[in-house]
């Protein structure tokens, strides 16, 4: 089957499938009908029968990331990133209805007081930590900035002695990982928020999808602990707790639905940050299976990277992540990671 014309959007038609839309929630019984019609037009077959089976991991396309209203929108150097990548992905849904057998969405999902939000710390005189900052392992050992002691009835054993060491040990951990340092992010993604839910074009992407295909479109929830990040959708950053207790777990079914795959691609926010580590992740999982690294495709031209705009500052940014995205995808590509593009066919992807 090649791949197939664009259905018509309901936006303007400078935006048709709304990518842009903060307020756009699709309907799902006329996405329904549409899809229905979709699939008797161009004689679709159900997902299930696919003798080839596609897997398409979105990572994090919910609004608080892929619209500027959002409270971490990433908007990648241009301003435009996340906005532009969100319609790209759309198309490319839409294009390759049949040569995808699955679309699995992760959420970041998190509540106020986690361990990478600047209000689960303060420094040495108690005022609130910034956010865009690295909390490093020597300044939690040295008093500078140390977890909010009103926080400590909710963790361990209570006491604020247990979640210093807590914190401390986390920050050891990361580091020697020789990854990144602990870094604080403004309050994003809270569970019942709008900027929780996915963008609207993309939900109206993947119900049309499923009901064009009579296939299986999960959600995938990650970031709930609140003492450890979850930026890959396969596995949180640290899994022990300062006393040898488990701290949380790997995704270990997603896993093993990945790896059984003929091609995985994956798509979504932020580059530098959910995407790099979840590629990061699959790709490892696949190199300690044997499994051809080819069969991990990454759309390269429907990811951007965190760049935050200096505020008093036109021009300038605050911080700016692009350098870890390039120095990724060369190193994706080296291991054998296919670099695609969203107006690929996707058909003889394996």
């Amino acid at each position: 089957m090649a791949v197939l014309p664009l259905p018509a959007g309901t936006g303007p038609n400078s935006d048709p499938y709304r990518s842009a839309d903060w307020s756009y929630n699709p309907d799902p019984n006329r996405v329904a009908a549409a899809a229905a019609d979709w699939r008797s037009r161009h004689e679709l077959t159900s997902a299930s029968t696919d003798e080839t089976r596609r897997i398409l991991l979105l990572v994090d396309e919910q609004r608080d990331f892929c619209l500027p209203e959002g409270s971490l929108y990433v908007g990648g150097r241009s301003g435009r990133g996340a906005i532009e990548d969100a319609d790209r992905v759309v198309r490319f849904i839409y294009r390759n209805l049949g040569h995808l057998t699955e679309i699995a969405s992760s959420l970041d999902s998190h509540t106020p007081q986690q361990i990478f939000f600047s209000s689960f710390w303060v420094d040495a005189s108690g005022k609130q930590l910034d956010s865009y900052r690295e909390v490093l392992a020597s300044e939690v050992e040295a008093g500078k900035a140390v977890p909010n002691p009103a926080l400590a009835g909710w963790f361990g054993d209570g006491t604020y002695d247990w979640l210093r060491r807590q914190a401390l040990d986390y920050c050891q951990r990361l580091e020697a990982t020789g990854k990144y340092s602990l870094y604080l992010w403004p309050p994003h993604c809270f569970l019942g928020s709008q900027g929780h839910g996915l963008v609207g074009a993309i939900q109206e992407a993947r119900l049309f999808f499923s009901y064009a295909r009579n296939a299986e479109t999960p959600i995938l929830i990650k970031g709930m602990n609140p003492l450890t990040e979850f930026y890959s959708v396969l596995s949180p950053e640290v899994l022990v707790r300062h006393d040898g207790k488990p701290l949380d777990q790997r995704n270990e079914t997603l896993i093993e639905q990945l790896l059984e795959a003929d091609a995985v691609i994956v798509a979504g926010q932020a580059a530098s940050h959910c995407v790099r580590y979840t590629v990061d992740d699959v790709l490892a999982e696949m190199q300690s299976r044997d499994v051809p690294a080819n069969r991990l495709h990454v759309l390269a031209d429907c990811m951007s990277a965190v760049a935050v705009p200096e505020p008093e500052t036109p021009g300038e940014l605050l911080a700016d992540f692009t350098p870890e995205v390039e120095a990724a995808m060369r190193r994706w590509q080296a291991a054998g990671v296919h670099l695609a593009s969203s107006e690929d066919d996707a058909s003889d992807w394996v």
